[in-house]
């Protein structure tokens, strides 16, 4: 798409969460009207047209377009910028309210030390006004020539390329800098284990050791991946002495370990290349703990191997067998200890097994004992990290309602000798909120689960309330009915949030992920059809007061509702929508396409090819009625190109009959991903501000 600058655009017009509206935008501006250009496609005998084609490759042109969708954007929402800037403004101060303490905040082991880094606007004006996306590990070691030295990978316009810098921990100072790679990195000792980008496919494809005090054009390549289906990654040991290279298709996923204290060795396996066969491994002592997914076990089992011979079978010990009813996300091992986190009905629960002395034989592990959480019906508990030799099991506990905090387990005693609540948002009383989990029915009898939130004293279930309802269905992740400060400025506008847990995603084990991909993906649109006329029909709002929202594969699920029930909703968000998904996923020199095709289908195949085009939201806009609806996406993304979201703009300006609000904001400054947290409240206001806009919330803004 080539450079931000090379647009011509002004700084205020290139990031919808800096617009001014200035009098220029108060002057009124027609929906902008892009130039058709006739363009067949034919496969199969179907004979496609698209007319907005040379979007893609538009350069300049395309984007003197998208400069003028975000005059009429901003020249549509000036009405709104106070209620904008109110909402901004709420989120910034119960944001500014959040202290999570030092649970939260890092870990520490020996010669290691990791943290998290919330980037604030502050934050973003060392990097002139554009903030760099930083990976979420800082980690330090002890190098004696440098002294204590911190690894940092920076992506300064979002579009998934960054330069690890290497600096001295006391001083500040860039030591060495590794160029136009990804994120993920380790620490060999005081080598560097990092993962290249393949920039033309977008796929990290080879794995890299850099020693310190040389050249990164000298760095040894440990592994190439051929297969562009796969992706690597690398992460460390419970204990750091061991890495993993893991290299993982949407089916299929092998390890290799890299001794810490002998990196010269390079990778050696640890499990096989098995089409169908998922495994990540974990390390203690003399053991690999495998967890393993099949077909046949397809909510994982653990295993057990020596590190001597992992890739004998013969001497592979099944810790924990699979369950049809119950998901194994994933292990934590200590030196003690295996936690096992997994669903249960949708639910996380947490179980934790004794381990025999390091060096004994491991058998399979029976009883173990359960972390009991409060009685919440939906809630998210995620592992947070310690020491390997620790006793103490730590879990960030929060639900829709409750800001998050800690629950200390004693995995000795199984005791939770602590429950820390954090100190947090002061003038917040969860009481006086409301947290339910529902149930609708799906086409196919299937009951879907859907996280409620609203506000008790502001909120009559007569079908009055405003909603906003949430999804995704893909890639089998879960949406978490976690904590958001930011929501709370709905909430208190009398607002009801929901989460829509559909088939593609995980939250009911593998089976649901299954039952939502490939040809089944319609189930994904259909089950949150499902939800929202259960909403409705239960009273919780109406269609005139039903509003949705989702992003990149969630963008998706909204665009393709949108043209299944258009009738339905009252307003619609996406944000980095997938909307050409045919068109897209036939050219294998898109980046990322290859990689995608184990998770929608090669429509190069007939039954994919008629499947794909059935749902893809830009080969499905018809002459009919639309709800409001603002599509927003970055100039660099190079996850969904902005010539996608663009391109279903443009058709559905064409084609709609209504007069409601059809918008497109674009970011010149980023890409698939929010660059610092200030600018996500900037975006969450401006998506808020549409949707209050949209119900006619506030007739005097």
């Amino acid at each position: 798409m080539g450079e931000p600058s090379s647009s011509g655009l002004s700084k205020s017009e290139r990031v919808p969460g800096e617009f001014k509206p200035d009098s220029f935008y108060k002057t009124p501006v027609e929906p902008p009207k892009a130039k058709e250009e006739y363009h067949k496609m034919e496969m199969f005998k179907d004979v496609r047209y698209d007319s907005y084609n040379w979007f893609r490759n538009g350069g300049k042109k395309f984007a003197v377009h998208l400069k003028d969708e975000n005059k009429y954007f901003c020249y549509k929402m000036s009405d709104y910028e106070k209620i904008r800037r109110d909402l901004y403004e709420e989120m910034k101060r119960w944001e500014e309210k959040e202290d999570y303490g030092d649970e939260f905040a890092a870990v520490r082991r020996p010669n290691y030390h990791y943290h998290r880094r919330v980037l604030t606007a502050k934050t973003a004006e060392a990097y002139n006004n554009r903030a760099p996306i930083l990976d979420s590990l800082d980690i330090t070691s002890e190098d004696p020539y440098y002294g204590r030295l911190k690894a940092e990978a920076k992506d300064k316009k979002g579009d998934g390329i960054y330069d690890i810098n290497i600096r001295n921990a006391q001083t500040g100072i860039i030591l060495e800098t590794i160029e136009g790679v990804t994120s993920n990195f380790e620490w060999a000792g005081v080598a560097l284990v990092y993962i290249a980008m393949d920039k033309e496919n977008r796929r990290s494809y080879e794995v890299y050791l850099h020693n310190l005090r040389t050249k990164q054009a000298s760095d040894k390549c440990l592994y190439h991946e051929e297969d562009d289906k796969f992706s690597l990654y690398v992460h460390a040991s419970e204990d750091k002495k061991f890495l993993f290279v893991t290299s993982e298709s949407k089916t299929t996923s092998f390890n290799y370990y890299l001794d810490v204290s002998k990196p010269e060795d390079g990778l050696k396996a640890v499990t096989r290349r098995e089409e169908g066969i998922d495994t990540s491994v974990s390390r203690r002592g003399n053991h690999f703990f495998i967890l393993r997914r099949t077909d046949e076990f397809f909510n994982s089992e653990v295993v057990a191997c020596p590190v001597a011979c992992p890739l004998d079978k013969t001497a592979e010990t099944i810790v924990l067998s699979h369950r049809e009813s119950v998901k194994i996300q994933n292990i934590q091992l200590y030196e003690d200890h295996l936690v096992v986190h997994e669903l249960v009905n949708g639910l996380p629960k947490v179980t934790i097994y004794g381990l025999p002395d390091v060096g004994e034989p491991v058998q399979s592990l029976q009883g173990g004992f359960t972390v009991l959480f409060d009685d919440d019906p939906t809630y998210s508990a995620e592992p947070l990290v310690s020491e390997f030799n620790s006793s103490w099991l730590l879990i960030r506990y929060s639900t829709l309602k409750t800001p998050p905090f800690v629950y200390k387990v004693d995995m000795k005693t199984g005791k939770v000798v602590r429950k820390e609540s954090a100190t947090v948002l002061q003038g917040f009383d969860a009481s006086n909120y409301v947290i339910e989990r529902k149930w609708a029915n799906a086409l196919d009898g299937t009951q879907i689960p859907i996280s409620i939130v609203y506000r008790k004293d502001l909120v009559k279930l007569n079908g009055s309330a405003p909603l906003l309802l949430t999804g995704y269905g893909s890639y089998e992740e879960l949406v978490d009915p976690s904590f958001e400060s930011s929501r709370l400025c709905l909430l208190d506008q009398g607002f009801i949030y929901a989460i829509a847990h559909i088939r593609g995603g995980g939250e009911m084990g593998r089976q649901w992920y299954e039952n939502g991909k490939l040809l089944n993906k319609k189930n994904t649109f259909t089950d949150f059809i499902a939800c929202a006329e259960y909403l409705i029909e239960n009273k919780y709002c109406s269609k005139e007061q039903l509003s949705i929202i989702g992003a990149s594969a969630g963008g998706l699920l909204i665009c393709g509702v949108l043209n299944m029930r258009p009738d339905l909703f009252k307003a619609a968000v996406a944000e980095a929508p997938f909307v050409d998904v045919l068109t897209t996923m036939l050219d294998p020199t898109i980046p990322l396409t290859t990689l995608e095709w184990e998770e929608w289908g090669d429509p190069r195949e007939e039954d994919f090819y008629h499947y794909m085009k059935s749902y893809s939201p830009v080969d499905n806009v018809e002459a009919q009625n639309y709800p409001n609806i603002l599509v927003i996406t970055g100039f660099n993304d190079p996850c969904v190109m902005c010539s996608e979201p663009a391109k279903f703009v443009a058709k559905l300006r064409d084609r709609k009959t209504d007069d409601n609000l059809l918008l497109l904001a674009c970011d010149f400054g980023i890409g698939h991903h929010q660059l610092s947290r200030d600018g996500t409240l900037k975006r969450n206001a401006y998506m808020y501000a549409f949707i209050m806009k949209s119900l006619n919330m506030i007739s005097n803004p």
